[in-house]
């Protein structure tokens, strides 16, 4: 047996199941993931996984390592021995990490009452749980430049969210300012520059934020967002993983407030949409 083959196969017994948030259910016969459920997890078949673990399917592309990576929860060097072994070029530091560590998987898991999401320094959702897909909408279904925030901020508006109009000049000047740093720390990564380059050809007003030459990070502001439960007015804090580059935003509301109360029933009620009257 190759020895990717082996340590996708150690990995997958390693992980389980309650970790990824899959019920553990009877019968099981072993205690980490089913194929069928790393399959699920990274997108791919469960006929290409057990040839991945035979040693039959060789090359495999990097978005597809980068997936394993994700869903068998690797910790870098361990995604990085991944990359090694399967024959591909192990992820540039000159590039966005866009790897998610087990512990940033793990916050993820613990704080499931308030809206919270992973990004990388590109603006790229990369995580995000139930009650944040239920206050700002389901990432799930977002393809290509729809994942990323300053795209989607530029080119289609936030519908749904409101800002007063100081929040709303910083968190545009902010998303820039924030995007030149990336680029700046970030040289070699061609996704990015591609990314910049079409939001200059496609947004006058990126150009012109972009012309204004203003290096900073967005940390925090405060806005008001529609869910199926009414208007709910959050702060929005932004906080850095060391050693990843990783951004994770979290919404909070005022304890004891109307607001808490309305994230409270959406914790309750997930995606549900409900009726109007």
């Amino acid at each position: 047996m190759s020895e990717f083959a082996e340590v996708l196969r150690a990995w997958r017994d390693r992980v389980r199941p309650a970790e990824v948030g899959l019920p553990a259910g009877p019968g099981r016969r072993t205690a980490g993931l089913r194929r069928e459920e790393l399959a699920a997890l990274a997108g791919v078949s469960v006929d290409y996984v057990v040839r991945l673990e035979q040693g039959r399917a060789t090359n495999p592309s990097p978005q597809l390592l980068g997936a394993l990576a994700t869903a068998l929860r690797l910790t870098e060097a361990e995604r990085d021995h991944l990359f090694r072994v399967a024959g591909a070029a192990v992820p540039s530091r000159a590039e966005v990490p866009r790897h998610v560590p087990p512990g940033v998987h793990r916050m993820l898991d613990r704080l499931g009452d308030v809206p919270l999401a992973v990004f990388t320094a590109a603006h790229d959702i990369v995580l995000w749980n139930d009650l944040w897909a239920a206050v700002s909408g389901d990432p799930g279904g977002w393809i290509g430049l729809e994942g990323n925030l300053v795209w989607r901020h530029f080119t289609q508006g936030h519908d749904g969210v409101e800002w007063d109009d100081t929040h709303q000049e910083e968190f545009s000047s902010d998303l820039v300012a924030d995007l030149r740093a990336a680029v700046g720390r970030y040289p070699a990564d061609r996704r990015l520059a591609e990314l910049v380059a079409r939001l200059r050809r496609e947004s006058p007003e990126f150009e012109r934020r972009w012309h204004g030459g203003r290096i900073a990070e967005h940390r925090t502001s405060r806005k008001t967002v529609h869910t199926p439960v009414g208007p709910v007015e959050v702060d929005c804090d932004v906080l850095s993983v060391p050693g990843s580059d990783l951004r994770i935003v979290v919404y909070t509301a005022v304890p004891g407030s109307e607001d808490a109360a309305k994230l409270d029933l959406l914790r309750v009620t997930g995606l549900q949409e409900f009726a109007t009257s």
